[in-house]
């Protein structure tokens, strides 16, 4: 998602990744996702009538967005995906920004101990969907940090990533994307 901006398998610490990402426009990230989607459907490998996305990290927050872009989506999961932080002409809106506007059901799932989303972010979240009647949903599990899936991190928490894994699979089937 990155590669215009610099490669990042060559790259060995977070902050210096960090700042390649942090040149990625949203506008170039929903264009590419969209790109994907249509050579997916366009080469016979995708059944758009099931179209669904999930995200980690990073990518959390651009589930939450790309469920705002693209009204074919049938469901999202976002693994502690950002909800508020600073805009920038590259980042011009936040999750909660779009919460009203979302064409798909979200599956939020957040760490209660994560230090880089403060859940007073999560809980504005929950009440813009609610505000919203969204039939999107927060998860906060109490003892996980961020990367609670990652299995390579010391973040990881077999029993967070294992239910969390569990409710997507149950979320995108029951809103036609399994």
């Amino acid at each position: 998602m990155y590669t215009r901006q610099g490669d990042v398998s060559q790259v060995a610490k977070i902050p210096d990744i960090l700042k390649i990402v942090a040149q990625v426009a949203d506008t170039q990230v929903m264009s590419d996702l969209d790109a994907a989607v249509a050579w997916a459907a366009n080469a016979g490998k995708a059944d758009l009538s099931r179209l669904a996305i999930t995200g980690f990290c990073w990518g959390g927050r651009v589930v939450w967005l790309y469920a705002a872009h693209n009204s074919e989506l049938k469901a999202g999961a976002a693994w502690y995906g950002k909800l508020v932080a600073p805009q920038d002409a590259l980042h011009p809106k936040n999750p909660i920004d779009v919460a009203g506007a979302l064409h798909a059901p979200v599956l939020g799932l957040y760490g209660g101990q994560d230090q880089g989303i403060p859940l007073d972010t999560v809980e504005r979240m929950r009440t813009a969907l609610h505000a919203a009647a969204s039939p999107s949903q927060i998860v906060v599990y109490p003892d996980a940090g961020h990367a609670f899936n990652a299995d390579y991190r010391p973040s990881y928490n077999p029993a967070a990533a294992q239910d969390g894994w569990t409710r997507m699979l149950a979320w995108f089937t029951r809103y036609g994307a399994a």
